[in-house]
């Protein structure tokens, strides 16, 4: 993927040099409008100021005078007579000395009411005369090679056109002065914003980098939280990389936990299995029955600790409106012939309907679980009972009652833990039953409720949190 770096460079750098552009733009169309209108004011203003100075009797004479007074060198301003020029003397016929080289680039010209000219400047005078106003105004008109921007007035007074105009070039040399002046200062500059764009995209991008350098530096059982200043809009970021890592921590955890759950379940019994196997082996034929059981509750250890290993995977449930009687039906069928073969009776008391929002598979193993610890602490020949009822505000209750030992007062609290079974119990159980249940049971936002019941035996009750 490419760099954020070079992306901002490249990118900023082409947003500054199309920016660049578009001002450069806008102010050449800008600038050319502008000064149009503000030269237009000046053609106007002048051939007012013009027309006001003329005397009285704008002679031959004193046109010629005028003529005398606006040629400049290689720019010579003539009055006419019947359409022919106007000699002065020589004594009169001078040029200014002080001029500005542009005055090339304009012209004043003066015609008779009749269209024939009285006097014309500069390049006004070449081949044929320049064309004669015929109307008042701006105009543009095409004349030696040329284009001109002219205004022209009638003057009452001296009953003269008076037309001034200049060429088109003036205008837009203007112009292109202009922008160039504005251009080139951006050229020369933008080398130095282009480093200054470098090293604020740089400065800018640290904090990534500190972070990325913290997260690639850890060693991989390194899981403390990453401790680092971060700009507003990395927060998020460093949030969620320190919650992937308690995450990451958590499962972690688990998969430790169920690896020493797991060595430490099944040490136990294979050690014993294959004692008791040996002892076969050797002709002892009492082994057998202790082999076959060791069997079993080696059997049972793994489909507990598959069972939580589901559990640790799969964090959420989805819960979903339920009844409870088909289910409770259905696993009591299934550990039927378990009660049967230890001649206990098996019954279901209570509502034959009653819902729950809870995940189906989920309460199937919880009671299972429930029901099954019961059976097994159970002597032979004694009753289990189970019964759904709802307390007085509706709240959902799954009871399974044992008339086994029960559990000692000062570990009702503590059984529910992993692996914790009381010292003398003899069955074959794997102590995660009851973790199990308590662990599927806040998953369905229930809780279990433990207690040993007073003639003899445990109640265990799954109460749900909601009506």
């Amino acid at each position: 993927m490419t760099s954020i770096r070079y992306y901002l460079l490249r990118t900023l750098m082409l947003v500054l040099v199309v920016s660049g552009g578009v001002a450069v733009l806008a102010s050449y169309l800008i600038t050319d409008h502008e000064l149009e209108e503000m030269l237009d004011t000046q053609l106007s203003l002048h051939s007012r100021i013009v027309a006001g100075q003329l005397p009285e009797d704008a002679s031959d004479a004193e046109l010629a005078r005028l003529a005398n007074h606006l040629s400049i060198p290689d720019y010579p301003a003539r009055a006419y007579h019947d359409g022919k020029p106007v000699t002065l003397a020589s004594d009169d016929a001078t040029s200014a000395k002080l001029y500005h080289e542009e005055e090339r680039k304009l012209a004043l010209g003066f015609w008779a009411p009749d269209k024939t000219p009285r006097l014309l400047q500069g390049k006004w005078t070449q081949d044929a005369p320049f064309p004669a106003p015929d109307k008042e105004g701006f105009r543009w008109v095409d004349y030696a090679g040329h284009r001109w921007r002219v205004f022209s007035t009638f003057d009452e007074r001296h009953k003269l056109w008076i037309s001034m105009g200049q060429r088109s070039n003036f205008q837009r040399e203007i112009v292109e002065r202009i922008t160039w002046n504005n251009l080139i200062p951006m050229l020369v500059l933008l080398p130095l914003m282009l480093w200054l764009m470098n090293r604020i995209i740089r400065r800018g991008l640290t904090p990534i980098r500190r972070l990325s350098d913290q997260v690639q530096g850890r060693h991989a059982r390194d899981l403390r939280h990453i401790e680092l200043d971060v700009p507003r809009e990395l927060e998020g970021l460093h949030h969620s990389l320190n919650d992937f890592i308690d995450r990451l921590g958590e499962t972690l955890e688990r998969e430790r936990r169920f690896t020493a759950d797991a060595a430490h379940e099944l040490r136990t019994p294979l050690a014993a299995l294959r004692i008791h196997l040996d002892n076969v082996k050797a002709g002892e034929t009492a082994s057998l029955q202790k082999a076959y059981t060791g069997v079993e509750r080696l059997q049972r250890v793994v489909e507990q600790l598959l069972v939580l290993a589901r559990l640790d995977r799969t964090p959420d449930s989805h819960t979903t409106p339920i009844d409870l009687y088909p289910i409770v039906i259905e696993l009591m069928a299934d550990l039927w012939p378990l009660a049967h073969e230890r001649r206990q009776q098996l019954t279901l008391e209570g509502l034959k309907q009653l819902r729950v929002h809870a995940d189906e598979t989920e309460v199937g193993i919880l009671f299972r679980n429930l029901l099954d610890n019961a059976l097994r602490y159970t002597p032979k020949g004694s009753h289990v009972e189970v019964e759904l009822s709802e307390t007085a505000s509706g709240i959902a209750q799954l009871s399974v009652r044992d008339s086994g030992p029960g559990i000692p007062d000062e570990l009702l609290e503590k059984v529910t833990e992993r692996f914790r079974r009381a010292s003398d119990q003899r069955t074959t159980g794997s102590g995660l039953g009851l973790s199990i249940v308590v662990e599927l049971a806040q998953r369905q936002q229930a809780t279990l409720q433990l207690r040993n019941r007073p003639e003899h035996g445990l109640e265990a009750t799954i109460v749900w949190s909601t009506p």
